[in-house]
């Protein structure tokens, strides 16, 4: 309040002295320029100047209210315009988020038309337009996203090779995949992308040649690489038990792939198991048999120990014994349980076969050991117990079938 009397007074007292000016002396201003010829007071002229400037000012005014309104006056001013791409961009985000394409697509368009770093939007728009089956509209809206932000060439080759990875053309994927490898092969996002074509395309010998660019440049962590190149070499085996040459499925075809191995890699349970059952697969049993029993004398492994119940040495009696010597160590294994009972079967060792068998299941109730019995009993004519194995079996293979409803039994 002292303050507004402070100004109050000061306005007073200004109007006072300019007042005792112009009563002292009214001044005297004359402008002439050729035919043009201005006179008045002193006091006039500062007037008209006052009103001028007043008059310039309210019309400097005017014209920014008129080009930063809000939509009051000018509804297409650049504030306005801004506000909307704002909202498209919203709007297209969520809707993109939401599965909602069609409108997703026709914000995110207009947002990445508008905004100066548009290339967020245009692979958004491109995304939706390719989940509804536009595909020529998607390349399109990637292509104008290049135009419009050429460094981000490979972004966009990588968000381009994923949308026709979507839509089944996976051979186009790959050669986007691949140009983009050639020109940026350092990039890591390009070789995880390539990997998982390959993978997706059972291309095992393609991810296995891309393994040590993986390893060097850090692509995946440790254990899931090791994983993966576990599963390439096994996968890799399998596809060279079944390839032809010269118009027979060759097991030298799979022997040279296991010999492609590192010697290490030929000592893991994993890739021995994939190598012993493609030889089961080709009829080399023998084969098979000495992989196995050299690999379990090495390290000991229940699956490997399950797949040598299922190969045929050259001596069973031999082979038995040499999985009876495993059991002392692992006397509760089930799966080498069910291993000896084979074996007993293989040489009509009917009453062992049964005990190895009857032990396994008492371990774990399998569906293997289930039928093996099933079928040993059958034969001693225990029918009775033989039809409950089997209904065991079955239900322990897919324990949904006994969760599903059955048909009520028609009368007659």
């Amino acid at each position: 309040m002292k303050r507004l009397y402070v100004i109050v007074f000061l306005v007073i007292a200004a109007t006072a002295a300019l007042g005792l000016a112009i009563a002292e002396h009214s001044g005297y201003v004359l402008v002439a320029y050729k035919s043009f010829r201005y006179e008045a007071s002193l006091w006039a002229t500062l007037a008209v100047i006052a009103v001028l400037w007043l008059l310039f000012w309210g019309i400097k005014v005017l014209a920014e209210l008129v080009m930063t309104s809000t939509g009051v006056v000018n509804p297409w001013s650049r504030r306005n315009r801004s506000r909307r791409v704002q909202v498209a961009i919203e709007h297209g985000q969520l809707d993109l988020a939401e599965g909602r394409w069609a409108s997703a697509q026709r914000h995110l368009t207009r947002a990445a038309e508008a905004e100066r770093q548009p290339l967020l939007y245009y692979l958004g728009a491109a995304r939706a337009a390719n989940e509804q089956g536009q595909y020529e509209e998607s390349d399109r809206l990637l292509e104008r996203a290049l135009e419009r932000q050429p460094q981000a060439e490979l972004a966009i080759a990588l968000s381009h090779a994923q949308l026709q990875t979507d839509r089944g053309d996976t051979d186009g994927a790959l050669v986007t995949l691949q140009a983009m490898h050639e020109r940026h092969p350092r990039s890591a996002q390009t070789l995880r992308q390539l990997q998982r074509l390959h993978q997706q395309r059972g291309e095992w010998s393609a991810v296995i040649r891309l393994l040590p660019e993986l390893r060097k440049d850090k692509v995946l962590p440790p254990a899931e690489l090791a994983e993966l190149e576990r599963r390439a070499w096994g996968e890799n085996l399998s596809l060279a038990a079944h390839r032809e040459e010269d118009g027979t499925v060759g097991l030298q075809s799979l022997k040279r792939a296991w010999e492609q191995l590192t010697s290490a890699q030929r000592q893991e349970p994993p890739l021995v198991l994939a190598y012993a059952e493609q030889l089961r697969q080709l009829g080399a049993q023998v084969e098979a048999e000495e992989v196995l029993r050299t690999a379990l004398k090495r390290k000991y492994d229940s699956h490997l120990a399950r797949l040598y119940g299922l190969v045929r040495g050259s001596d069973p009696a031999r082979q038995l014994q040499t999985a009876e010597g495993w059991l002392k160590e692992h006397p509760a294994d089930p799966s080498l349980l069910l291993t000896l009972g084979r074996l007993c079967l293989q040489t009509s060792l009917w009453g062992k076969a049964r005990d190895y068998l009857e032990s396994s299941l008492r371990v774990q109730r399998n569906p293997e050991t289930c039928a093996e019995l099933a079928r040993l009993l059958a034969q001693l004519g225990d029918t009775e117990r033989s039809n409950q194995l089997f209904q065991e079996g079955l239900g322990l293979l897919d324990e949904r079938l006994l969760a599903a409803p059955l048909p009520v039994a028609a009368k007659v």
